[in-house]
């Protein structure tokens, strides 16, 4: 199951498909969804949560609770709507793809994909870009 969920001013139009679309790359990675929370929210309380869970002072478009067994799939993932439309705007892209690159990306850690060396950072953008033009 897939969820979504607002702590500032925000909306998905289009949970369903976003749902079907992630429910897709989970099961494409052979993997099986349990539950997966998105919580929308701004730049001061994912800043908190960053600080609190992390010991991170900075500023992030997203945070990712992995609570998996193996291959199933459960997890928290709270994106700051706020950093990922200013992301949008230095990347020069539209903020829906980025929002939804970044969706993708914590389920994509999920499913066992790292980002911390040059290389693992290279296969999770292509996989990024893969499930980014299967969204239609």
């Amino acid at each position: 199951m897939i969820n979504f969920n607002y702590e500032t001013v925000f909306s998905l139009d289009n949970e369903k498909q976003l749902s079907e679309w992630i429910e897709g790359v989970i099961s494409e990675e052979g993997c099986q969804l349990e539950e997966v929370n998105y919580i929308f929210c701004d730049d001061a309380y994912l800043h908190k949560l960053n600080v609190e869970f992390l010991n991170h002072d900075t500023l992030t478009d997203i945070i990712s609770f992995d609570y998996s067994v193996g291959k199933n799939i459960h997890g928290d993932i709270f994106i700051s709507v706020e950093r990922v439309a200013d992301n949008a705007k230095d990347f020069n892209v539209p903020v829906n793809e980025e929002l939804q690159r970044v969706m993708v990306h914590g389920v994509l850690h999920y499913c066992g994909y790292k980002d911390k060396t040059d290389n693992e950072a290279k296969l999770m953008r292509e996989k990024e870009n893969h499930y980014l033009s299967q969204l239609v």
